[in-house]
């Protein structure tokens, strides 16, 4: 079965920088597009950045831009992002997500199109 897997979240000064990943399996990674969402108790998953299949697109969430960086690996099947600047407002969890659909800007940053998720990773900034 599919399966999404976040690591390397953790507590982090504010202005700090954390990695977080996702390791794929069971799905033919190459062709999903991959995106990071986050939650905060009792609100919605917001959007935070995708990536394109192949790589050579993303997007990000406007508070995003300038200070996180999505990137993936397709030989090890993996997603990563990194965080940098982080401020205590980016404390959440952080999901990764695969989604199976054309690259759309309007599309990666709907949370009903993806079709696999992770369980998340805790990421909480100190300030």
């Amino acid at each position: 079965q599919v399966q999404l897997v976040e690591s390397g979240g953790g507590l982090v000064q504010a202005g700090g920088s954390l990695r977080v990943s996702c390791a794929a399996s069971g799905l033919t990674f190459v062709r999903y597009a991959m995106g990071w969402f986050r939650q905060t108790p009792g609100k919605e998953r917001d959007f935070v950045a995708a990536i394109s299949r192949g790589g050579t697109s993303v997007y990000y969430a406007d508070s995003m831009k300038g200070r996180f960086t999505i990137s993936r690996d397709n030989a090890k099947n993996t997603v990563n992002l990194q965080m940098n600047s982080l401020k205590p407002e980016d404390t959440a969890v952080y999901y990764c997500a695969a989604i199976n659909r054309v690259w759309n800007s309007m599309t990666v940053v709907a949370e009903r199109n993806y079709d696999y998720w992770g369980q998340g990773t805790q990421v909480t900034v100190s300030s």
